[in-house]
């Protein structure tokens, strides 16, 4: 027993259970699907580090949104990918343990950035006047280091529980990524602690940040119906319904698979709502602020006919 405990040096991804006609269907459409998710981050990133008029707390935080949905795609997308072309493929242990520890550290620092983002709107909205004293330069970067820290020193918890479990077969994870509810349930030994900090970090990164959130956005909705201009009305409810959608998509899903439903639900729907979670919502991000923010498409068609000219 020790010895197979000691010999893991790989792990199967499942994925999931398709012919092989559907799984190259996939791979072309979730390969395009990946293509746009860099493509439109990229184009984000480019217009605010380029246009001084983004050059704001918001679009501060929203490139660093951007960053961490280019980062959690290509963090699970392109294994999946390489797994539609070639079932069965194995991964390796560190390289699954690094994959966790990724998804992980991104989740948890999305969470804390759109809660950030949503800070930043209720001060613009409700305290306009005091808005540049208190949403600076020196709060921006500490709310996003702040975000990245604990995104990071959260994931190192649970890879410091997971890494020293045994795992001594059969070394399937039926998942598409080294999800770590999926890989836990290889593990050989008493499971209860690490279980236990995985619905513990999911309530605090989840429920509490969104919590936050609403909070904020009931005094935001309160302060834009005491606007007595139409159109300034119109303004400050554009520059938050991108977020709030960002913000329903992310929260949704993830409040759904890791706080909403029993701990260690088998159903094969789970998998599918991640990967809308994985592969989908880094991709509409960008299109939902594109095509919703004025200013960002100001910003694009500046950039086009700079280009043009």
């Amino acid at each position: 027993m020790e010895e197979n405990q000691t010999s893991v040096t790989e792990f199967i991804l499942l994925g999931f259970p398709l012919s092989p006609g559907v799984q190259m269907l996939l791979l072309g459409l979730f390969s395009l699907f990946f293509a746009f998710t860099l493509l439109g981050n990229g184009v984000i990133l480019g217009l605010i580090s380029l246009d001084s008029r983004l050059h704001t707390a918001m679009y501060f935080f929203l490139s660093h949104l951007a960053i961490v949905d280019v980062a959690y795609a290509c963090n699970t997308v392109p294994r999946m990918l390489l797994n539609l072309l070639s079932p069965a493929k194995p991964i390796s242990f560190a390289g699954c343990m690094t994959q966790t520890f990724l998804f992980l550290t991104f989740a948890v620092t999305e969470c804390l950035l759109l809660a950030a983002m949503s800070y930043d709107r209720y001060v613009a909205i409700c305290h306009p006047l005091r808005y540049s004293a208190i949403m600076s330069w020196r709060v921006c970067i500490m709310l996003a280091v702040t975000s990245w820290v604990l995104g990071v020193l959260l994931a190192l918890v649970h890879l410091a529980l997971l890494l020293p479990l045994p795992f001594c077969g059969p070394h399937k994870v039926n998942h598409f990524f080294c999800e770590i509810v999926a890989v836990l349930k290889l593990a050989c030994a008493d499971t209860h602690i690490n279980e236990t900090m995985v619905l513990a970090g999911a309530a605090s990164v989840l429920v509490g940040p969104f919590s936050s959130i609403v909070i904020f956005y009931i005094h935001i909705l309160c302060a834009i119906l005491k606007i007595q201009s139409g159109e300034g009305c119109q303004k400050a409810f554009s520059t938050c319904s991108s977020h709030l959608c960002v913000v329903g998509l992310f929260y949704g899903t993830a409040i759904i698979m890791y706080v909403g439903s029993r701990y260690g639900d088998p159903k094969e729907w789970k998998k599918y709502l991640l990967l809308f979670h994985s592969l989908f919502n880094p991709m509409l991000n960008p299109l939902i602020y594109s095509l919703r923010n004025k200013e960002v498409k100001a910003a694009l068609k500046r950039m086009l006919e700079k280009e043009r000219a």
